[in-house]
């Protein structure tokens, strides 16, 4: 098999690193340019042993349990290993040692100097120095001769020398080398070696290519290269048996070669293409690690490993016993004869037989194959006899000429014939905001609820938990006694697992802190041969994924409930609300690449499944670190290479990537570990971690806070950076609109507030757009835009002189208008469908608020009474009650049917309001019906009087408390709020038996807060005869009023004003007649006030429809008139 390459990780800072093994293998040792050199286990040891022996680290050598390090105070120090206890210092020089490497048996180290100078001392006796004088620049690397008696070096004057170590001569130089006058300067560091065992040869990397000498002679009988190589080569190093020799270059290309018979065994791209720095072979395995100059770590398994020839013949009959299997046992042994060792190692058993044996065996095993051509056909991968004889002889003739019939099946030929993309290892699963486990101080969560702390030693095992706020609980102390590995906090509850043991089975642990009764825990054992991967907690549920790809839910305290099957194995979970987000294994992902699958369900009471398994979209060759949700109930999830994605509901439940991490990160080896995100106020909380991925428990790490920022083009110029607040503003408010439609209440004015942000970032785009003379952007911008923000659009672009621009957006405007129109009309057939359902109690009592033996007409009697009672307010409240008569089309026209119940006042508790929609309907109609008419009209009177009616109440933010109600209280943010007079004459007109009277009534005194009539309206009642005369089928009085709006937007602006102002004279003349009414006093005049509101508001029940072509053309024209 070829060689595997793990995924690097962080070492040290970035700068020049060295690597090399212990004596057993057991240990990886590193040095960096940060000071520190350091033990690691295994690659994926995130808390190695660290020794810090100075501000800069340069050289490292390891052997009898002795680690020397060259460091930067210009010393070369001793220290003890595994301890790390310092040891004394070997020599000093009067600058930096660049090199230190140990003799074979570890007696003698030789170090290399940027003062030209290199020297060999003892290890037990440091007064024990040879000094070797020669070089006339920086020595850049050095190599002791397995039998100690020669000395290699390469310098930055361009020579290699080798020296006799008895006399303290150079024996020969070879001026190979580039010059430099520095090692920071150098090209290629040069670490040269000798051949292990033997000595037999000095492997020198020059150029692209390794120079071979032969020791003794010195001469350079042959050179190691590959057509791969492009750069220049920096290292090399010998296997331990010395049979192959692995180089790499300066752009992070490992090549290994077998030296006897010359040929290249492996090629290993280093990822990201930095420069190798570091090269150490396994001392038993074909296991290489390297390092590169910016810190980082990498493992290469399998390089070259003698284990596969020596096991060949046991998986051989290992495949032979499983491909068998597939068939019957007829041609059992045919089978077998084609899998056995000569013909599935065809390069390791040439030169055992002859050619004419070898081409006989394999036409044999070809004819038994076809004869299997009913279950296995040709394709393009089939075996051809001809193909396999002459690959055969080439390589015969090959390796005869090297001499070597005992050498190790080259990779080539052995490789399957597959070549495509190989696949991903499956990421195992986790726990979000969780360090890993086999750290003996770890997180086990850190979330916006809390931190789970577990520790584990010999002494004791232990969790702390800690609240965040502590008026929820206080800080908890928790034995670890069935050694729980994962664990999630909520508001509500703790919640803990583990894996099973050899007589335990899996268990699942919940402290339902928040319970009234005095149990507080329950245990679940998982079934047999079933251990738990993932948990989560919600509100009044839990849930646990398990290996069975099983997910089961329990109440929080401790109810089994649905248990359902996993598409795949479990990667990670979250919670929140009633909210569960699965993130699973879909697939085989390949070339890095995870395929991974979500699904996110809603768990209420109408339980349904938002996403069916989509794919989950990932940054190429990355893999999930972070699933969560916002504390505002969104779905989001981090990969490796920082990227943060949000699910976006208002665009089809896709995800929209909001931050990427690595543009905060200082150094390449810094991380953020993500704990919380917020959409209200708009925060990403994570912790720094410099040079790791994860933080460590102690000291406390500190939160920072980082911004969002979508990735759009153009962020730096004016139009880019609006674009991406808009479109930043839309996605981070959405969850407003998931709050109200599933009964959670939130402040009106959070979401009024965004409205009117948006409008004002694209009437900023739309003026931007004008001035570069954009106009069909002008129209996209305007299409985004509400109705009243696109009535400003036309006068900017009337005032601009834009006149093909405003007759576009006067269209944009009309149609608004229509489909506003239609909606509203939908909603009125809803309504009207509810009122027939509900005809025989809508106008009762409900049936738990009073006794059923009291009568209709008892109940309908005290309603209006007590209704009646409660309409007369005190004189000076008329002022604060006024506001209904500000021009309501400051409002955005977003939906419509709400209203808001007047705070003044005690209103009947147990009455049904069953028409309560309809004034509000007629509001938002007049307002519909006025598209241009009162476009230079001022509105800041009727601005700051909704504001300060949204200022005296304004809803509680309570976005994890579901609230059930009516589909008029959830848009009531949206709009206006209603006097309590208008509220209680509601009442009454309920509860009068008169037909006639369909609409809110008001007593005389109460004349001023009316909404006065339209122009239109007026018009109307005067021209109703003709409209009728002209269209005599018209039988509904909608037919008659969407006639009458096309007729009086013919009218010109001079006709119209007119019309307007005759309604504002006739609204003050019936307001001094009210209150000369008042003084006088009488029922009578009472009467005919209310008739006149009545007729009013019937007047405004109904909607308007689309206008034609004609009309806007109009419209247009009305706009480009000067004021």
């Amino acid at each position: 098999m070829p060689a595997v390459q793990k995924p690097m990780r962080y070492g040290h800072t970035e700068g020049h690193t060295e690597v090399c093994f212990d004596d057993s293998g057991s240990f990886i040792v590193t040095c960096g340019s940060d000071g520190d050199v350091r033990m690691w286990e295994d690659l994926d040891d995130d808390d190695p042993k660290s020794i810090n022996v100075g501000e800069k680290a340069f050289s490292c050598a390891l052997k009898n349990g002795k680690l020397v390090a060259a460091v930067s105070n210009n010393t070369v120090q001793v220290y003890t290993f595994p301890e790390g206890v310092p040891d004394g210092i070997l020599t000093r020089f009067t600058t930096n040692a660049n090199h230190v490497v140990f003799n074979g048996d570890g007696t003698k180290i030789a170090a290399g100097s940027s003062d030209f100078l290199v020297k060999v001392v003892d290890v037990v006796d440091n007064s024990q120095q040879q000094t070797f004088r020669g070089h006339d620049a920086p020595v850049l690397s050095l190599s002791f001769d397995p039998k100690d008696t020669f000395l290699a070096s390469a310098s930055c004057d361009g020579t290699v020398r080798v020296w006799n170590i008895s006399d303290q001569t150079c024996a020969i130089s070879w001026p190979v080398l580039p010059k430099c006058n520095d090692v920071v300067n150098a090209k290629a560091i040069c670490r040269l070696a000798w051949q292990p065992k033997t000595g037999k040869l000095l492997a020198v990397p020059v150029g692209k290519s390794v120079k071979m000498y032969r020791r003794g002679t010195w001469s350079n009988p042959f050179d190691l290269s590959d057509h791969s190589i492009s750069q220049t080569l920096n290292i090399v190093t010998w296997s331990p048996c010395g049979q192959y020799l692995a180089a790499g270059t300066i752009n992070g290309l490992i090549v290994v070669w077998n030296v006897e018979t010359k040929d290249c065994m492996e090629r290993v791209k280093h990822e990201k293409g930095y420069a190798v720095c570091g090269l150490a072979w396994h001392p038993t395995c074909g296991r290489i690690c390297y390092t590169d100059v910016e810190g980082n770590l990498g493992i290469l398994e399998n390089v070259c490993d003698p284990s596969e020839k020596v096991s060949s013949s046991k998986v051989s009959s290992r495949v032979e016993k499983d491909y068998n299997d597939l068939f019957d046992g007829d041609e059992t042994n045919s089978a077998g004869d084609f899998l056995n060792d000569d013909a599935a190692e065809i390069p390791s058993s040439k030169g055992l037989v002859n050619d004419d044996e070898d081409e006989d065996d394999i036409m044999l095993a070809v004819d038994r194959l076809r004869q299997r051509s009913r279950v296995l056909v040709d394709d393009e991968n089939s075996v051809d006899a001809a193909v396999l004889k002459t690959d055969l002889h080439k390589e015969e003739g090959e390796e005869d000429q090297a001499g070597c019939s005992h050498s190790l099946p080259r990779i080539k030929p052995q490789r399957p014939f597959y070549d495509g993309p190989m696949p991903t290892p499956q990421q195992k699963p986790f726990q979000p905001s969780s360090t890993p486990l086999h750290l003996s101080h770890r997180f086990m969560v850190w979330n916006s609820v809390g931190i789970i702390r577990c520790y584990h030693d010999d002494q004791d095992s232990a969790i702390d938990v800690e609240f965040h706020d502590t008026s929820i609980h206080h800080a908890t102390h928790l034995p670890n006694a069935l050694s729980y590995t994962m664990g999630t906090l909520s508001h509500e509850a703790v919640l803990l697992a583990c894996e099973s043991a050899d007589e335990s089975a899996s268990k699942l642990h919940c402290l339902h802190f928040s319970s009234w009764d005095s149990s507080k825990e329950w245990i679940v054992d998982m079934p047999p041969h079933e251990d738990v991967e993932a948990i989560c907690l919600g509100q009044g549920w839990a849930a646990a994924a398990t290996t069975a790809l099983l997910l089961r839910l329990f109440t929080i305290g401790g109810v089994q409930k649905e248990v359902f099957c996993l598409p795949g194995p479990v990667v990670s979970m979250a919670g929140h609300g009633e909210q569960l987000c699965i993130v699973y294994h879909r697939g085989t992902g390949f070339d890095g690449d995870q395929c991974l699958g979500v699904q996110l369900l809603e768990l209420g009471q109408k339980k349904k499944q938002v996403l069916h398994g989509d794919p989950l979209p990932l940054t190429r060759k990355s893999y999930l670190t972070w699933l969560g949700f916002s504390a505002e109930g969104t779905p989001c999830y981090v990969d490796s290479e920082g990227r943060v994605r949000m699910l976006n509901r208002g665009l089809g439940n896709t995800w929209t990537p909001v931050c990427n991490l690595r543009e905060h990160c200082k150094g390449k080896s810094d991380h953020y570990w993500v704990v919380g995100i917020h959409e209200n106020p708009q925060q990403l909380r994570c912790v720094p971690c410099k040079g790791s991925r994860f933080p460590p428990t102690l000291p406390r790490p500190t939160v920072a806070i980082l911004s969002f920022k979508l990735p759009y083009c153009q962020t730096a110029t004016e139009k880019g950076h609006m674009e991406e607040q808009f479109w930043h503003s839309v996605l981070f408010h959405n969850y407003l609109d998931y709050l109200a439609e599933n009964g959670y209440e939130y402040e009106g004015g959070i979401k009024n507030q965004a409205v009117r942000e948006q409008q004002e970032l694209l009437m900023k785009m739309l003026a931007l757009s004008c001035k570069v003379e954009r106009e069909f952007r002008c129209v996209e911008l305007a299409d985004l835009m509400t109705q009243n923000a696109v009535h400003l659009a036309i006068k900017y672009a009337s005032r601009s002189r834009k006149l093909i621009l405003a007759q576009k957006l006067s269209e944009l405007a009309a149609e608004k208008a229509a489909e506003l129109a239609e909606i509203q009309a939908e909603e009125e057939k809803e309504e009207d469908f509810r009122k027939k359902l509900n005809a025989g109690y809508s106008h009762s009592t409900t049936e738990w608020s009073q006794p059923r033996v009291r009568s209709q007409v008892e109940e309908d009697a005290e309603d209006r009474e007590e209704t009646v009672s409660e309409e007369t307010p005190e004189p000076h409240n008329h002022e604060k009650n006024s506001f209904r008569s500000a021009n309501s089309s400051d409002v955005p026209a977003l939906k419509s049917g709400a209203v808001f119940s007047s705070s003044q006042g005690r209103a009947n508790p147990f009455k049904v309001l069953a028409s309560s929609k309809e004034p509000a309907v007629s509001v938002n109609s007049t307002r519909s019906t006025n598209i241009l008419d009162n476009m230079n009209k001022s509105s800041r009177k009727s601005t700051s009087l909704n504001r300060a009616a949204n200022n005296e109440k304004s809803p509680v933010i309570k976005p994890l408390i579901p609230k059930p109600r009516s589909k008029q209280a959830s848009a009531a943010s949206y709009f206006q709020k209603r006097t309590s007079q208008a509220d209680k004459t509601e009442e009454v007109k309920e509860n009068a038996k008169d037909s006639s009277c369909d609409t809110p009534a008001v007593c005389p005194q109460n004349s001023e807060s009316q909404r006065p009539k339209t122009g239109f309206q007026m018009w109307l009642e005067e021209n109703r005869s003709h409209i009728l005369s002209d269209n005599p089928d018209f039988s509904d009085e909608a037919d008659i009023i969407k006639e009458g709006m096309i007729r009086f937007r013919v009218l010109s602006a001079e006709e119209r004003k007119a019309w307007t102002d005759k309604a504002k004279g006739d609204t003050a003349s019936d307001g001094a007649e009210g209150k000369k009414r008042k003084r006088v006093a009488g029922e009578a005049c009472e009467t005919e006030s209310q008739e006149e509101a009545a007729k009013d508001s019937l007047d405004l029940s109904k909607k308007k429809k689309a206008i034609d072509l004609s009309t806007n053309q109009k419209l247009s024209a009305f706009a480009f008139k000067q004021e």
